[in-house]
């Protein structure tokens, strides 16, 4: 899911976050040359706030700069996952059973490389999601190259949205 780049960050950055008292949700890298954005995803119990952010962000960036693991050119952003919680590894998407995610694979599965379905179950690293038109569709976790939660809205009897 990751590139190996990625993975190298993952693993330098991941200790540090944790030492501090954080979850670490897991980085992506976005772009390519002289805008090249590093995105560090955290969290905590009770939240994360903008406050959580800019500690992680000093620390995770003096780090990276010491250990030249970036190019001289690059931005780095700290925040919580959000609604849409990305999922980097096989244990996130465990735990991820039961809820609306979305996928984009690295190559296409079926003619297809973009599913939204329910995470029905993982089976020896071969996820299974339930489609809209009750079809089934087993994707090997080596193929995704991106996934998130789907956050769900539903309608209360007031007719207002809400979200679960």
């Amino acid at each position: 899911m990751q590139s190996q780049r990625e993975k190298q960050v993952a693993v330098l950055l991941a200790p540090v976050v944790e030492g501090m008292g954080y979850e670490f949700v897991g980085c992506e890298q976005v772009g390519q040359g002289r805008h090249v954005v590093l995105r560090v995803y955290i969290d905590k119990q009770a939240g994360v706030n903008l406050d959580d952010c800019a500690k992680v962000s000093d620390q995770v960036g003096a780090l990276l700069d010491v250990e030249g693991a970036m190019s001289d050119h690059y931005n780095l952003e700290v925040s919580s996952p959000g609604l849409d919680r990305p999922l980097f590894s096989l244990a996130q998407l465990t735990q991820a059973v039961g809820q609306m995610v979305s996928m984009r694979l690295q190559a296409p599965l079926d003619g297809r490389s973009r599913f939204k379905g329910l995470l029905k179950t993982i089976i020896d690293e071969n996820i299974v999601l339930g489609l809209d038109d009750q079809a089934e569709v087993t994707i090997p976790f080596t193929m995704i190259a991106r996934a998130k939660i789907v956050y769900q809205y539903e309608q209360n009897p007031e007719g207002k949205k809400r979200g679960s």
